[in-house]
């Protein structure tokens, strides 16, 4: 299921290998050849730069410039200097052309394989290995990196400092890491492979994965079912000046399967709502005390909050008021940032079965203390359910998904295209329309990440919020087969 490592979780596994009967220098060996049959896969026979530092993932670079040069490249193997261990022996048995690492090793080069150093690596590139990074990006040759490119973080996805390989082909071993998905990680990574190296499945216990599929179970229509079987998703709409993104929400859950969707509107805005809305009911809901009698009726399982609402204390009253009734529901821009002075007093009234979707911004409104230039994104939305006892869908071309259980997901699909005003709207309402269908809430946030970011892709250049709601039956279609 697209099982995702951190760093240590990683060294963990290779710990493992080891003490169940694999050797360390056969995990090496099996890493290089992975390398090396990639590169061959893809590069005729040429003049091969290898950089190798001086940890294993230098002992990788040892054994990738070994095989190519059976294979008939010409190969120079550049290093400052030869480490201990497994890398030491691996060093060895190189019986080829040597440099030491200085920007002259490129000339007349034709590829360059990035062995300095692996997705380990906590610190930022200095000296001469900052330099050889500097030179091979100017190169303008094609790069392959081993395992992570040289100067980026493993688990966060960013640049430990200002140098980094820009590679075109990255290739890992075992399972991916964060920084493969984040950005600008993924960006920096180029196209990547996942090699098997020998680690016995079991060596990983996981509790993050890449969105997928295979991550959760759309719920389906039974034969027997009717609408009420399949929920009914309230969207609170903001006031007349402010009503499409609520609309833009309630037609995501329509689309979505929900069995029954109903705007709930204030005074003025009841009549541009029920003007421009038609499979979609309009219930009308006068502030806090409005919305509370209108979810009195327990068949309203599934309430979108934020798109359009505004910021202001009506909208914290009218969160509490969806709170104390109790339905599934998903909290989405102004009703996060209503809470802003005080998140606590809404962390206190959740009760688990609520999706947060914040972008960046919004997360930093309410978790101010959590999304630091040094963390994770995963580990802050992590953070972030834990503290909240919330889902949290924190936004973006990465965005990640994280349950107070600890389980998170990085959802890796979404096009460019998605940057368009109201696709967030149409997100939250797609999670609603889950939840009023009975998913729980992180399975309905993955799913409806997936698909909007499938639907987006799918639709391609040219797409507005608008375009995603009437694509959705075409990809749920193809999922069905």
């Amino acid at each position: 299921m697209n099982e995702v490592l951190t760093t240590a979780e990683m060294a963990a596994a290779d710990a493992f290998a080891v003490a169940h009967g694999v050797p360390s220098l056969t995990l090496m060996e099996n890493a290089g050849h992975a390398v090396a049959e990639e590169i061959a896969a893809r590069f005729a026979p040429c003049r091969a730069v290898v950089l190798c530092g001086p940890g294993n993932n230098g002992g990788d670079g040892y054994v990738v410039a070994r095989l190519l040069k059976a294979r008939g490249f010409d190969v120079s193997v550049a290093r400052e200097k030869v480490g201990g261990g497994d890398a030491a022996a691996m060093a060895e048995k190189w019986e080829g052309d040597t440099a030491s690492l200085t920007p002259s090793v490129f000339e007349g080069a034709a590829l360059i394989v990035d062995g300095l150093f692996g997705a380990g690596l906590a610190r930022p590139l200095e000296g001469t290995f900052a330099a050889m990074v500097d030179a091979a990006n100017a190169a303008c040759l094609p790069i392959v990196a081993i395992d992570v490119p040289s100067g980026l973080s493993g688990d966060s996805g960013a640049p430990l400092g200002e140098a980094v390989i820009r590679a075109n082909l990255t290739v890992t071993f075992f399972r991916k890491k964060p920084g493969h998905l984040l950005l600008p990680g993924r960006i920096l990574c180029g196209v990547l492979v996942v090699a098997d190296i020998g680690i016995p499945p079991e060596a990983a216990s996981v509790s993050l994965h890449e969105n997928s599929p295979g991550l959760w179970t759309y719920p389906w229509p039974r034969l027997d079912g009717h609408k009420y079987a399949r929920g009914h998703c309230v969207v609170v709409s903001g006031s007349g000046h402010a009503t499409g993104a609520a609309r833009l929400a309630a037609r995501g859950a329509l689309r979505m399967g929900a069995g029954l969707v109903s705007v709930a509107s204030p005074p003025d805005a009841l009549a541009v709502n029920a003007a421009q809305l038609t499979a979609i009911m309009v219930k009308p809901a006068d502030g806090a005390e409005g919305l509370a009698a209108l979810l009195q009726d327990k068949r309203l399982n599934a309430v979108v909050m934020g798109p359009g609402l505004g910021v202001s204390g009506e909208t914290r009253e009218m969160v509490m008021a969806a709170l104390i009734a109790g339905p599934a529901l998903v909290l989405d821009a102004d009703a996060l940032t209503s809470f802003q002075s005080d998140p606590d007093a809404l962390f206190a009234r959740l009760h688990g079965h609520e999706v947060l979707t914040p972008h960046a911004g919004e997360f930093v409104r309410i978790f101010p203390d959590l999304l630091e230039d040094s963390v994770s994104k995963v580990e802050a939305a992590r953070a972030a359910a834990a503290r909240s006892g919330a889902v949290v869908l924190l936004k973006g071309a990465d965005t990640v998904i994280a349950s107070a259980d600890g389980r998170a997901a990085i959802n890796a699909n979404a096009p460019a295209f998605l940057a368009t005003a109201g696709a967030g709207d149409v997100l939250a309402g797609f999670i609603g329309g889950l939840l009023a269908q009975g998913m729980a809430p992180f399975e309905a946030a993955c799913a409806a990440a997936w698909l909007h970011g499938a639907v987006a892709t799918q639709f391609g250049p040219g797409l507005i919020a608008e375009d995603l709601p009437e694509l959705l039956p075409k990809i749920l279609a193809e999922l069905a087969h």
